[in-house]
């Protein structure tokens, strides 16, 4: 009884404090603790769960002669929402896997069980230059596999060892260094293991590859590209005004809590400045905000070229925001560590202290005296995502023993 009382006291301080919402946040948290629902968000089901040791005793399934008609190549991969960069990036290299005379299957792996053909409808409507059969996983293997299977995060190679997915050959795109996604423990300790697995692997970026050559592993290097035929400068000398954020609450490295912190500083500072927010809509920030939700490429580029900065966030890899700032001459203000630098060599964006006063004093800096949108434009990655799919369509091509 007295132990109720106690809650019902506590309660009542955090409605003083925090009002309804943050009893109800409290609330659920209990809910949520009392029923496991933690294990949830955990991304394998138990029985997917496997080691380098038994991936390493892998045998490849058997295939004849090299082919001259093309490999099948099964893209295994979490089910993409609207908008998903490197669902993007993925679709990009299958793109570039069809041109060039191969079949291409998209596998998904959906620890929840969501139906194949809703998550189809997604890939069709976001996607619609996407022509891979999409299929799930169970029915990947079994269809007999692929000739290359290609694990595309950590819980898909997981996937493909423990469910056993007939293949000749294994590639890995590792898009990012994913143990820098969990705190240390056990979802850090299996991400990291699965570049151990024996896989091809191929390593989006500098970053990625320097982070895997500490483990004592080598990777084929993708380069980084930017989509230049969406990202162009229309606005080299007209009228320019404000910043954009891209805000993703639910994608701790993409840095959601600090931009709002940083913005909140340079509206305190500079309340004439307008702040657009992209990605997600319905946001309560402590600050006016011209709200676009999610937005198409063709829109985005639109808002980078009526904008004189932006914040480009990222605590792993970079992610696509900067070379497509570049691009349509805004100026990015990118977080600066080894990670954000090894990635961008070349190109003319703000580096800035990952502090709210860091980033704001940086956004200042360029609506104060903003950088020369063409000279900004000429940094950009401008060979698009050509020689990223080459060298990954050529390597996939290798391990298939398709004769080119």
């Amino acid at each position: 009884m007295m132990r109720s009382v106690g809650r019902g006291r506590e309660l009542v301080r955090i409605a003083r404090t925090g009002g309804s919402a943050a009893v109800t946040r409290r609330l659920v948290r209990r809910a949520g603790l009392a029923l496991g629902t933690a294990s949830l968000e955990f991304p394998l089901l138990p029985g997917d769960v496997t080691d380098a040791e038994r991936a390493q005793a892998w045998v490849p399934a058997e295939r004849s002669t090299p082919s001259e008609s093309g490999a099948t190549v099964a893209w295994v991969m979490a089910p993409p929402g609207p908008g998903s960069g490197g669902h993007t990036t993925i679709f990009r290299m299958i793109a570039a896997l069809e041109a060039a005379g191969h079949r291409c299957l998209i596998a998904l792996y959906d620890r929840w069980g969501g139906q194949v053909s809703r998550h189809e409808r997604t890939i069709r409507d976001h996607w619609p230059q996407v022509r891979a059969r999409v299929l799930s996983l169970s029915d990947l293997v079994a269809g007999g596999g692929a000739t290359v299977s290609v694990a595309t995060s950590w819980p898909t190679a997981h996937a493909i060892v423990a469910r056993h997915v007939p293949s000749r050959a294994r590639a890995y795109f590792v898009q990012d260094f994913e143990p820098w996604f969990h705190p240390k423990g056990a979802e850090q300790a299996l991400a990291e293991d699965t570049y151990r697995f024996g896989f091809s692997l191929l390593a989006l970026g500098e970053t990625v590859a320097t982070a895997l050559r500490g483990l004592g592993l080598e990777a084929t290097l993708v380069t980084f590209g930017c989509d230049s035929s969406t990202y162009t400068l229309t606005n080299p000398t007209g009228p320019r005004e404000g910043v954009s954020f891209y805000a993703r609450r639910t994608v701790a490295r993409r840095g959601y809590e600090l931009g709002v912190l940083a913005l909140a500083r340079l509206h305190e500072l500079r309340p004439d400045v307008p702040i657009h927010t992209y990605g997600e809509a319905r946001l309560t920030l402590p600050f006016p905000q011209v709200e676009h939700g999610l937005l198409s490429p063709a829109e985005l580029a639109d808002l980078h070229n009526a904008t004189v900065a932006g914040l480009a966030l990222s605590f792993t890899n970079i992610s696509l925001l900067p070379d497509e700032m570049l691009a349509a001459g805004a100026c990015p203000v990118v977080n600066d560590c080894a990670e954000s630098r090894a990635g961008l060599p070349h190109q003319r964006v703000a580096f800035a202290p990952p502090t709210p006063t860091g980033l704001a004093a940086a956004l200042i800096e360029q609506v104060d005296h903003p950088a020369d949108p063409t000279t900004l434009a000429a940094s950009a990655r401008g060979e698009g995502w050509a020689p990223a799919a080459r060298i990954v369509t050529a390597q996939i091509e290798r391990l298939a023993g398709v004769r080119t």
